[in-house]
């Protein structure tokens, strides 16, 4: 019995008939992709033109890479990398560490304290949900010299002689963005870290007693190697991102004078200079092109050094 192989064409149109629920499923995904992410990417053509709204593509002046140019030289670039990569080392530092040791000590809450597990878990993901707008102002009031909470604590305690002044502090003011994120999104991004425990073999850590492991034994030898390619994975993920400080939180609480020399990143540093007399969109979009690309390049790094020491990555 001759078995006819299927063209490429007929298999590939078979396989569309089997999925196709899951294709009318994934359609509107497609759809939305496509029109909010892809369409876009036309407009990266701006950084290389001499760009007027008025004119039409076919009017539009081609200059290279002139604007390119424009940013590396311009001293204030320097200035808002600088930021940029401080504010986001110590976000991705301080988010994975706290996510990570957080998962693991809600992990350990048993006995009695199993019952309280959800009422944490819930109370620490609200701040997620809340706007910066909100989040920044209750930072504002706690910081405040005129009866923020922090000073008035530290006064009592007898930490310090006179009210520290910390949102006029350029010294502190990373550290307060980085502290600031971990407050808000600590909870959430320790989800994944809690599904990735649920996993791990029970059998290990009743091995790991009868060796005589207690619990922090057992979550450094049981738990942490448990979930390692979790960790990896999105460590190269968020190592994608090195260039997104953010936008909000530096926008609201460095608007001072005092700090905003070390305040602006790069995403503001766009938006004004996309807006503004002195740049105009052409300049935004190449600076906006330059940390895509930085973004990508850092990704794809990380991703062949994590293949190259035999770990888990993403392709």
């Amino acid at each position: 019995m001759v078995i006819k192989k299927l063209s490429p064409k007929r298999e590939f149109i078979n396989q569309v008939r089997k999925q196709k629920g899951l294709i009318l499923i994934a359609a509107p995904f497609f759809v939305y992709f496509f029109i909010f992410s892809y369409l876009p990417l036309w407009g990266l053509t701006m950084a290389f033109q001499n760009y007027k709204p008025q004119l039409s593509f076919r009017e539009q002046e081609w200059v290279g890479l002139r604007h390119f140019n424009n940013l590396f030289t311009d001293p204030d670039f320097y200035r808002v990398m600088r930021n940029t990569l401080g504010m986001s080392i110590i976000n991705l530092v301080l988010g994975f560490v706290t996510a990570i040791g957080f998962a693991l000590l809600l992990n350990e809450l048993t006995g009695v304290f199993y019952n309280y597990k959800r009422i944490v878990q819930t109370i620490s993901y609200m701040p997620h949900f809340l706007s910066w707008i909100i989040v920044c102002g209750l930072v504002s009031n706690i910081l405040a010299m005129d009866d923020g909470i922090l000073n008035e604590l530290l006064l009592a305690l007898g930490l310090i002689e006179e009210k520290i002044h910390f949102m006029g502090k350029p010294e502190l003011f990373w550290w307060i963005v980085g502290f600031t994120n971990v407050w808000k999104s600590m909870g959430w991004n320790s989800i994944i870290y809690l599904a990735a425990i649920t996993s791990i073999d029970p059998a290990l850590y009743e091995a790991a007693a009868i060796d005589g492991y207690g619990r922090f034994g057992r979550m450094w030898y049981v738990t942490l190697p448990g979930i390692k390619s979790t960790i990896i994975v999105l460590l190269i993920l968020n190592a994608g991102w090195i260039l997104n400080a953010g936008f909000e939180i530096q926008y609201i609480l460095g608007t001072n004078g005092m700090v905003l020399d070390v305040s602006e990143t790069i995403d503001i540093f766009v938006l004004k200079r996309g807006f503004g007399r002195t740049g105009g969109f052409a300049f935004g979009t190449a600076a906006g092109m330059f940390k895509t690309v930085v973004s990508a390049v850092v990704l794809i790094l990380c991703n062949k050094i994590a293949g190259w020491l035999e770990e888990e990555r993403l392709v």
